[in-house]
């Protein structure tokens, strides 16, 4: 009964065209992906402008380099030829271009020719010879002038044809203590100017023991000294003083 209702072989297998359909099924995909990616290229307008514009745009040209640095300015000095050479005028050893003719001033005439022989240049018009330049018609010739008044220096140097100054108040230095237990002694020299009224306005150490210094300028500047003249008027002198410190007097 079974037989009648349903085909049964269970020996035999169903025969399928499963090779040619894979083929046919890759061509057409093949061929519709073509067919998309040929599109865009066809049709440019449906693509996206921005897309379009990164694509298509060029970039930008790269900065012009920089100008090139000016080359630096060189003076030539040509060397002046020296006409003078040890005190000599040399001739020049060129003939130079350009010649400038330099025109002389005209000499004033000459007033000898109209003054009196043995007459002094720039008289008057009918004086005397042996006239004075500046003199009055008629007067007395003079020969002698009057002495240049003498000049007396403010202040001069001892030494030489000058006399030392004359000490006429003398105040002795006081020993100092610390020196005198040291047993320190020496001469101390300063440097003095002596004022037009014999007082001392200016004194400098020279040379001397530092304990020794500062007696000796309180001693100094107490004296006096008479005062000296040149001319028979008073002046500065500059002199030197020396302050003998001794521990046996």
């Amino acid at each position: 009964m079974f037989d009648d209702l349903i085909e049964c072989s269970p020996t035999g297998k169903k025969k399928t065209k499963t090779g040619l359909t894979v083929f046919i099924s890759t061509m057409f995909q093949m061929l519709l992906l073509g067919v998309m990616v040929l599109i865009p290229l066809i049709y440019t307008e449906a693509l996206p402008k921005a897309m379009l514009t990164t694509f298509l745009v060029a970039p930008p040209p790269p900065p012009p380099p920089p100008p090139p640095a000016a080359a630096p300015v060189q003076r030539i000095v040509r060397p002046m030829a020296k006409l003078m050479q040890s005190g000599k005028l040399q001739a020049p050893t060129a003939i130079p271009k350009q010649v400038t003719m330099i025109k002389e001033e005209e000499m004033p005439p000459d007033m000898g020719a109209v003054g009196v022989v043995g007459g002094v240049p720039g008289g008057v018009p009918g004086g005397q010879a042996g006239g004075v330049l500046g003199g009055i018609i008629g007067g007395v010739v003079s020969t002698s002038l009057p002495p240049p008044p003498k000049v007396t220096p403010q202040r001069i140097r001892q030494g030489g044809n000058v006399q030392q100054a004359r000490l006429i108040n003398m105040v002795r230095p006081v020993y100092p203590p610390l020196a005198r237990q040291a047993r320190i002694s020496g001469t101390v020299r300063l440097h003095a100017i002596i004022a037009k009224d014999g007082t001392v306005i200016q004194l400098e150490v020279v040379n001397g023991h530092p304990l020794l210094v500062q007696a000796a300028l309180d001693a100094v500047r107490q004296w006096r000294y008479q005062p000296t003249l040149l001319n028979n008027e008073p002046v500065e002198v500059d002199t030197t003083v020396d302050v003998v410190f001794s521990l046996g007097g």
